[in-house]
């Protein structure tokens, strides 16, 4: 193979370089541009009946659902809205009637109460009434024996004092007579 001299390879670069400085860019082309716009013209008439008749009706049908999903779903959330408004008075109405119902059950259960406190309180009362008047009974009775007894005794001692200091002897009954009056003075 023969190499062409350093001179022959730089001319035929700068003529290369010469011819495609003069070239214009091929879209820029003035004699491309009618058969451009009729391309042009096409693409666009196929991409408008492409969206008039596929992509567009699918857009709008999807919108109309959404439109149609949000506004039943907005119905869906005002029918709950109005069962929970619902079943919340419901609860406060229920609510309110358990509240006077306990406390119709507290008054019964109280009045119950009271009316069987108040009968045995009775029960008790006559039965410390009975015990009391037992009690005192017997202390009366303890009382006049031991009254009785003391009455004796002084009467006895009264006779032995008016025998041992007068020299008198007195009589059993005149002694009690004695000693009956001075336990009425003591008494007054």
């Amino acid at each position: 193979m023969t190499h062409a001299p350093h001179s022959e390879v730089a001319q035929h670069a700068a003529e290369a370089a010469h011819d495609v400085a003069e070239a214009v860019f091929p879209p820029f082309d003035p004699t491309y541009f009618a058969s451009q716009l009729f391309w042009l013209a096409i693409f666009f008439v196929v991409l408008y009946v492409a969206l008039d008749r596929f992509i567009l009706p699918k857009i709008k049908t999807t919108i109309e659902d959404r439109r149609d999903r949000i506004a039943d779903d907005l119905d869906a959330a005002a029918n709950a809205k109005a069962d929970a408004e619902a079943a919340g008075e419901a609860y406060e109405k229920a609510l309110a009637e358990a509240r006077t119902k306990a406390h119709v059950i507290a008054a019964d259960t109280r009045k119950a109460l009271d009316a069987e406190i108040a009968k045995e309180t009775a029960e008790v009362e006559a039965e410390l009434s009975a015990k009391q008047d037992a009690s005192e009974a017997a202390i009366r009775k303890a009382k006049d024996k031991a009254f009785a007894d003391v009455r004796g005794i002084a009467t006895a001692a009264t006779a032995a004092a008016v025998e041992a200091l007068a020299g008198v002897e007195m009589s059993e009954a005149d002694a009690g007579k004695t000693v009956d009056g001075l336990l009425k003075a003591k008494e007054a």
